[in-house]
């Protein structure tokens, strides 16, 4: 590639943006158009879904105008693109078009490495965009959006909001901008009860937690009012095999670990040790590998394999709160 780019430059020729977060894979995307827009308001822009890039396609689309304007070519799910594809990019890399920004969408992996090797052999901008899954990282990630605002919430506040919504960075997202936008005052543990507290008894996690701790009537009830205000099968199901996947972790985990080691090997914040351990009463290993599998099912259930995902997730309820009993029956 002709032109290097530093890592912090928007216009750089290529950027790879590598990850599985899709809202901020996303965000550095609609960066990089900004910037080239702001450069250059009648900047053409093609983002690509995934499989659009075709052999033959790249050269069309990388051929400059008549008016000479800029152009961003945006290639999602780059990891899928064909041998032929590749070929035909890492020739255009070496030689790139005057004006033209691509950006390569990349989950990271072994698959498709070599492209991304190559563009950073090139001295591509790249840009990480690794999925979020510890709790810790989405707290940090709901201050840096109050930051990034311009305001500050109480460390009690955002893990209130992370309870109400659980982990989908988009709602998260969304919940910080309206409370910035509608809250003039300190932005506390209060102010998120008000906004979200009718959500936060209905999510997902919610459910879990009734249900691992085998309490069937309020779960079922906890349901039907989650998916009565919009909360997605899948979140549930994913809510249920977390709640009953950190049960057997903990289970298992050395019972002479300090409390500080303990969080760090399960990947837990302290608060969430002390929850499990609560819920653990009754729960043994055949009763979790069971649970599991009921939940297991219903998440096959709600994916498309069911007409009626209301009643899959009511079985798996069932199933979840009978498997926390089981060793608390009598032999």
């Amino acid at each position: 590639m002709a032109r290097k780019s530093a890592p912090d430059v928007l216009l750089a020729p290529l950027t790879l943006v590598v990850g599985q977060e899709e809202l901020l894979l996303d965000r550095v995307v609609a960066a990089v158009v900004a910037a080239a827009r702001a450069a250059d308001p009648d900047t053409d822009v093609r983002d690509l879904a995934p499989g659009a890039l075709q052999p033959g396609s790249l050269a069309e689309l990388t051929t400059p105008s008549l008016f000479a304007e800029r152009k961003v070519i945006v290639v999602r799910a780059a990891q899928d693109l064909s041998a032929d594809s590749v070929k035909e990019l890492r020739a255009y890399l070496d030689t790139p078009a005057e004006e033209v920004m691509v950006v390569l969408v990349h989950a990271g992996g072994a698959k498709g490495k070599g492209l991304l090797d190559a563009g950073r052999k090139l001295g591509a901008r790249e840009v990480a965009c690794p999925k979020l899954t510890k709790a810790g990282e989405k707290l940090a990630f709901i201050k840096g959006e109050f930051r990034t605002l311009g305001r500050s919430a109480t460390p009690e506040a955002c893990q209130a909001l992370l309870d109400a919504l659980g982990s989908d960075l988009r709602e998260l997202a969304s919940a910080c901008s309206q409370l910035t936008a509608d809250v003039e005052g300190a932005i506390d543990e209060t102010v998120v009860a008000r906004y979200y507290g009718g959500r936060a008894e209905a999510t997902g996690f919610e459910v879990a937690d009734l249900a691992v701790t085998g309490r069937t009537a309020e779960a079922l009830e906890r349901l039907r009012w989650a998916l009565a205000v919009g909360q997605p099968p899948t979140g549930i199901t994913y809510a249920l095999a977390s709640g009953v996947r950190s049960i057997g972790r903990l289970a298992s985990a050395g019972r002479n670990m300090r409390p500080g080691d303990l969080a760090r090997e399960l990947g837990m914040p302290p608060w969430k040790i002390d929850r499990v351990r609560q819920q653990m009463r009754g729960w043994t290993g055949d009763g979790v590998a069971t649970a599991l599998t009921a939940i297991a099912r219903a998440d096959a259930d709600v994916k498309g394999g069911s007409g009626d995902p209301a009643y899959a997730l009511e079985r798996a309820v069932v199933a979840v709160a009978r498997a926390s009993r089981a060793g608390a029956r009598p032999h």
